[in-house]
């Protein structure tokens, strides 16, 4: 089983990744499912050669000395992955991401056409939340795009690795990966603040110094974008909260009430057909109203106050779940499973 032909299948029956484990056959995820590829499971030989064959000499020596390593590798007639790699058990086990050729639209994407108003602002924070594989550097990629094709502007992205590749149309896009251009985000967000940007992509904000720079950078003029892993819109807000120390929270509560401009929580869910897949998102935008009950810390409040903002674009998990299984996108029990309150979808799907 070699790793290139591994790679062009993966591309050819369009999965959305590729897993290599040890004592198990190569698994696609097509359409949200693993599906074995073939009988023959592989040894740890097997894939520790497939990953040293990408892997640079630099690459491997940061792969044995931090026992795991993020990477993006492109291969002619396959296109382009993101890659993890990991030891597990004393083995390596390796996760391929199959990253499209194409940044398609957010239209292209079947988003909300909402979202297109987040490329009109000049400054403040949006937030693309939601687990692992459900699309939020897509999403993301979608928005830049709009903003290069746009406006004049400068944009500086931060990533681990560089997934999408931007080219430069009406804006310039200059984009940094870990490891390679800078060691760590919180580093890459400093110096960015002194490269004259318009725009500032930061891939993840995973700890204090990240968060308390995006903030800042927001405060002083520049629109940033960043994702999250949480559950919803609201739990966004209280886990940026939850980082930072109790004394400064309250200080970042105000800072949040006022550089907010949205958070868009998102899924992926297997369409009714089974042949492909439905992004379903919840979507807040920070008026005055959620302002306030953010610098309040009445956080609770907000819920309510999206389901009742269809006027600013808004929409909650379960209004997105019922457009959807009325559309004939979902099935029911997609629905359910999908949704926090299943009472809630119960009573306005039947």
């Amino acid at each position: 089983m070699d790793i290139f032909e591994l790679l062009r299948l993966t591309a050819k029956e369009q999965a959305s990744d590729l897993h290599l484990t040890p004592n198990s056959p190569p698994l696609l995820r097509v359409h949200g499912e693993l599906v074995a590829v073939k009988d023959k499971k592989l040894s740890s030989e097997n894939t520790r050669e497939m990953i040293f064959r990408i892997l640079s000499s630099e690459q491997r020596e940061v792969f044995e000395k931090k026992r795991s390593i993020d990477l993006a590798y492109s291969l002619e007639g396959a296109g382009r992955f993101r890659i993890n790699a990991y030891y597990q058990r004393g083995s390596i086990s390796i996760a391929f991401r199959n990253l499209p050729d194409k940044i398609l639209s957010l239209t292209e994407l079947g988003l909300p056409e909402s979202l297109h108003q987040l490329s009109n602002l000049r400054d403040g924070m949006v937030l693309v939340t939601g687990p692992t594989g459900c699309g939020k550097t897509t999403t993301l990629a979608a928005l830049i795009d709009m903003i290069n094709q746009t406006r004049a502007c400068h944009i500086i992205t931060i990533e681990d690795p560089i997934e999408y590749l931007h080219t430069h149309k009406k804006g310039i896009v200059n984009q940094r990966e870990l490891y390679t251009d800078i060691d760590s985000f919180a580093e890459a967000m400093r110096y960015a603040l002194r490269e004259d940007p318009d725009v500032i992509l930061v891939g993840e904000m995973r700890d204090l110094d990240t968060m308390r720079t995006a903030i800042m950078a927001a405060e002083t003029g520049h629109l940033v974008f960043s994702t999250l892993h949480t559950r919803d819109t609201v739990s966004s807000i209280d886990r940026i909260l939850g980082v930072f120390p109790p004394v400064e929270q309250q200080h970042v509560r105000q800072q949040l009430s006022e550089t907010l401009k949205a958070v868009v929580s998102q899924r992926l869910l297997k369409c009714a057909d089974g042949n492909s897949r439905v992004p379903t998102v919840e979507l807040m935008m920070v008026t005055k109203a959620i302002s306030n009950l953010i610098r309040l810390g009445k956080t609770e409040q907000i819920y309510s106050a999206i389901e009742t903002g269809m006027n600013f674009g808004m929409q909650t998990m379960e209004q997105s779940l019922v457009a959807l299984y009325q559309e004939g996108k979902i099935d029911k029990e997609t629905a359910f499973k999908t949704a926090k309150n299943v009472k809630l979808i119960e009573r306005r799907i039947t």
